[in-house]
């Protein structure tokens, strides 16, 4: 497998392999267990296609019991364990390993519970995010979160990711919208962290297990909340001369403190290849194009589109355009959700990069990575959470030819510490994975990256979930104590010590 170095095989486990499969098909029957390397191969990679490896075995579970038992299987007999949901992470979270089991929870895919008095659903990990939606609708109901790849992603991988969405300006991300979670840990024991409750007591576990990326347990269960749809909603299409006017724009709508439901941003490389592909009446003669949508009453939403227009109007906006029908508005939507498949039709390959910055530099980082494609020979197409900073550059190039994909990598990592330079993160909702793994020290010190070591270790001191991910250096969790040790004296030799 080519690129990020990962942790080294174990050739004890390897060798092992007849065994581990045998015992994994006594503990999930029938055909839970996939072990040829044909039949694997659908299960090499994540959406993050450039890096792929075989695992060990995939095993697909189908109750929490299975996926408890075969945690405690692995900790009892140091096998590593990477868990995976829809596998369309953009990050390599899902990367398999060649000494680990591939734990695949897609069969965890049943809606359990709906409960409209507390506005919840709960549902298994393997059920998509749009399920979830379809599932209230016929009572005016919805799961506000939406990712584009919201037809096909799991709701335990948003919780693993923390994903994010158009509309998630105004009603947050996954972890401003999960209630609770039922989870194993790599020792097979099963915990409930929330619930239906607004807030629960004690430390926010459920904090640190959402976009906790599969290395602190495995999720089995999944608690959401659930909203009333608006009673209106209508979006607006904005062009601009330039994507730094259109920048602009953003930040100025929301240091006028108009929320919109979802404010989206794309380039002129990204609107022609939707509007080739979709058909939404994107105009093709601007460098930028805003979709604004307000929601809520009627009479609020056209004061704040008459403020919007005026403000677009200040920034140079050369079109606008308001939708004046339901179908209109789902059509505007339609062009954005599929800007990366659309992309994909004009580039042999993409890598689609994702960070996030304040959104007063819009327009400096759009700048910068214009130079930045000059200075690569790389195309760009930008689409993204302009509202929330949440950018999502798309580096285009050729596989095929030798030394672009590295130059892609690049570029991209390029953007991600200008991203950090002007005060934003690493990632908005993708997560860090392996992608972003080697450029966590460009946000993180030393000290801190020992403190979130820390957290891992309390939860899988063997380091066996999801190891070579997130974090840039793998360190023994003893290593953590930098333990002074004096003439052969270890302090309080009493005290128990991994």
């Amino acid at each position: 497998m080519s690129g990020p170095a990962m942790p080294k095989p174990d050739a004890e486990t390897i060798s092992r392999r007849a065994e581990i499969v045998a015992d994994m098909r006594i503990i999930v029957p029938g055909e839970g267990v996939v072990d040829t390397d044909v039949e694997m191969r659908a299960f090499e990679s994540d959406g993050l296609t450039a890096y792929r490896q075989l695992p060990l075995v995939v095993v697909l579970p189908e109750t929490t019991a299975q996926v408890a038992r075969i945690l405690k299987y692995c900790m009892d007999r140091s096998i590593r364990v990477v868990p995976r949901g829809s596998g369309t992470s953009l990050s390599g979270g899902a990367l398999p390993l060649e000494d680990a089991v591939l734990l695949v929870m897609s069969r965890f895919n049943r809606i359990l519970d709906i409960d409209y008095a507390n506005r919840t659903v709960t549902a298994q990990p393997g059920v998509t995010n749009l399920a979830i939606t379809h599932a209230v609708e016929q009572e005016g109901f919805y799961y506000a979160p939406d990712p584009s790849s919201q037809i096909a992603c799991s709701i335990g991988g948003n919780v693993a990711e923390n994903s994010g969405g158009v509309h998630c300006l105004k009603y947050g991300l996954t972890a401003n919208n999960v209630l609770g979670v039922e989870m194993a840990l790599i020792s097979g024991e099963v915990i409930r962290l929330g619930g239906k409750h607004l807030d629960a007591e004690g430390y926010d576990l459920l904090g640190v297990m959402t976009g906790s990326e599969g290395l602190l347990g495995v999720v089995t269960e999944v608690t959401v909340r659930i909203l009333r749809k608006p009673e209106a909603a209508r979006a607006m299409l904005v062009g601009f001369p330039s994507s730094e006017a259109a920048g602009q724009c953003v930040a100025d709508i929301i240091g006028a403190g108009i929320v919109p439901g979802g404010m989206e941003m794309m380039d002129r490389p990204a609107i022609h290849a939707a509007e080739d592909f979709v058909h939404a009446g994107y105009p093709r003669d601007v460098e930028a194009l805003l979709i604004v949508e307000l929601d809520g009453p009627g009479a609020e939403i056209d004061h704040l589109l008459a403020r919007v227009e005026e403000i677009a109007a200040k920034n140079g906006a050369t079109t606008s355009r308001v939708s004046t029908s339901e179908e209109e508005r789902l059509s505007f939507w339609a062009g954005r959700k599929a800007a990366f498949p659309a992309v994909g039709r004009i580039s042999p390959d993409y890598y689609c990069m994702d960070g996030t910055i304040p959104r007063k530099e819009l327009p400096r980082v759009l700048a910068g990575m214009r130079a930045m494609s000059e200075k690569y020979g790389l195309g760009v197409a930008n689409v993204f959470h302009a509202g929330d900073g949440n950018l999502h550059p798309l580096i285009l190039y050729d596989a095929n030819k030798p030394g672009e994909l590295e130059k892609a990598e690049a570029f991209g990592a390029d953007i991600l510490r200008l991203c950090v330079e002007v005060g934003g993160v690493l990632t908005g909702e993708h997560g860090v994975g392996v992608e972003k793994r080697d450029l966590m020290p460009a946000m993180f010190s030393e000290a801190d990256l020992d403190q979130q070591m820390r957290v891992k270790c309390a939860f899988d001191p063997n380091h066996l979930l999801n190891p070579g991910k997130m974090f840039p250096q793998l360190r023994r969790c003893a290593e953590l104590g930098r333990m002074h040790i004096h003439r052969g004296q270890m302090p309080f030799p009493d005290i128990p010590r991994f």
